[in-house]
């Protein structure tokens, strides 16, 4: 099992730098969005001055609150977007975020022959396979390094490290929002006082429904289905499920089937069909996926003929997705194309067949067991485990009921009954459970 992670920023461009010869000439490049990304991508053109590069535009709306004294004199600020689009500049780099106006932006600029980089996970999930096939039909290129796992290499590795593989499976932590919360609540915190800890450093939005719901996630599992499976995907096909369901109980459970807690984002072919899930799920401590802590992310595909690559670092944060962003401009700068991986449409109709983890609220009575076994029996789903901890009222009493491999369809179908007993406090938890 190999491993890839984030170098060091200022070892990534001296190393760019020291490569001979350099283009013939520097790109003009104009940053769309001078937030927390755009301004980082903005520090590293200035202060390390690639070569090939020359900042010469950074476009934001109320651009005045924006301007900052480092950024060279001879920069054109504007809150203008046509005025950017219309000059001279070579490669537009998008960091606006979301379908619009970011998108139509993209668009015009890509219409117009210059090339496009972008962090924007939404944007390529939805709409990269018409961007690109815009950005080849008019001679500019469109490059997204940044818009899955930040800083960390994952796209450029599946384009061109892996691309001589056939790839079977990938699994991955993708949101580093999510992956703070849930390590936090690992060591005991609780999940608002989390949240808003995230919200506090900036990891989180204020509403925070497109990480914490798996939206985040699963966009950019769109993007990596595209290109290590071959399999285009429509985002909203993937159900994903929301972490707010978890609670330190879970934890506790989750420890003593030596287990932790962690957002995954999975595709697989199953039988010849095409599977996918966004949601938390239990994970065995000795795997790669539970090592990975606060904000990082971490990506693990399985080749066919290279077997499992591990890539994982920092995912979130202005230095390492502008790492990326800056990668893929001296990538521009030095003529480096786009590895040209082919896919087709897709549908998904296959389910994964794992354990599952099924955690119980209720009030306390004979024959709750009893009831629960003969719904699952039902469905042919045979049960691992129940775990029962110690020391809660009866009248609001957690325990679990862990099964073996079986479809979630049927477990659906059996969990449908169960909630109908008047026992069952609240909604029970249903987790898979990667082996």
């Amino acid at each position: 099992m190999s491993r890839v992670h984030n170098s060091a920023l200022s070892a990534a461009v001296a190393a760019a730098n020291a490569r001979k010869p350099g283009p013939s000439r520097s790109l003009r490049v104009a940053i769309f969005g001078f937030g927390t990304v755009g301004s980082s991508v903005a520090r590293i053109l200035v202060e390390s001055e690639p070569r090939g590069l020359t900042l010469t535009h950074i476009f934001n709306r109320d651009i005045a609150r924006k301007r900052v004294d480092w950024v060279p004199a001879g920069v054109v600020w504007s809150g203008d977007a046509d005025v950017v689009l219309t000059s001279d500049v070579d490669v537009i780099v998008e960091l606006a975020g979301g379908l619009d106006p970011a998108g139509s932006w993209v668009r015009r600029a890509l219409e117009t022959g210059k090339s496009v980089v972008t962090a924007n996970k939404k944007l390529i999930a939805y709409h990269g396979i018409d961007l690109e096939r815009l950005a080849a039909a008019k001679g500019g290129h469109l490059k997204y390094g940044a818009a899955v796992a930040g800083g960390i290499p994952v796209i450029p590795g599946l384009e061109q490290g892996m691309a001589g593989d056939r790839i079977e499976r990938l699994e991955g932590i993708l949101n580093g929002t999510c992956n703070f919360i849930l390590s936090k609540m690992e060591e005991g915190a609780e999940y608002s006082a989390v949240l808003a800890e995230a919200q506090k450093r900036g990891y989180a939005e204020a509403d925070p429904t497109e990480d914490v719901g798996g939206f985040d996630a699963r966009a950019k599992l769109a993007i990596l289905m595209r290109l290590a499976l071959r399999q285009q995907v429509d985002p909203d096909e993937i159900a994903p499920r929301s972490i707010i369901t978890i609670t330190p109980v879970d934890f506790s459970y989750a420890r003593d089937l030596g287990c932790t807690i962690r957002q995954v984002s999975r595709a697989q072919q199953v039988d010849g069909g095409l599977a996918a899930a966004v949601g938390p799920m239990l994970v065995a401590l000795r795997s790669p996926l539970a090592w990975s802590q606060g904000t990082e992310n971490m990506v693990i595909v399985n080749g066919h003929y290279g077997g499992d690559v591990v890539f994982s670092g920092h995912g979130a944060g202005g230095h390492p997705t502008a790492v990326a962003v800056v990668s893929d401009l001296l990538a521009l700068a030095h003529g480096s194309q786009r590895v040209e991986i082919p896919s087709a449409p897709a549908r998904l109709g296959a389910e994964f067949e794992v354990p599952h983890y099924i955690r119980f609220m209720v009030k306390d009575r004979p024959g709750i067991v009893a009831a629960i076994t003969t719904a699952l029996a039902n469905e042919q789903i045979n049960i691992r485990a129940i775990v029962q901890k110690p020391g809660y009222p009866a009248d609001a009493l957690p325990f679990v009921v862990t099964v073996e491999p079986c479809k979630s369809s049927a477990l659906q179908r059996a969990l449908h009954s169960i909630r109908g007993m008047d026992c069952m406090l609240v909604e029970p938890l249903d987790l898979q459970m990667l082996e």
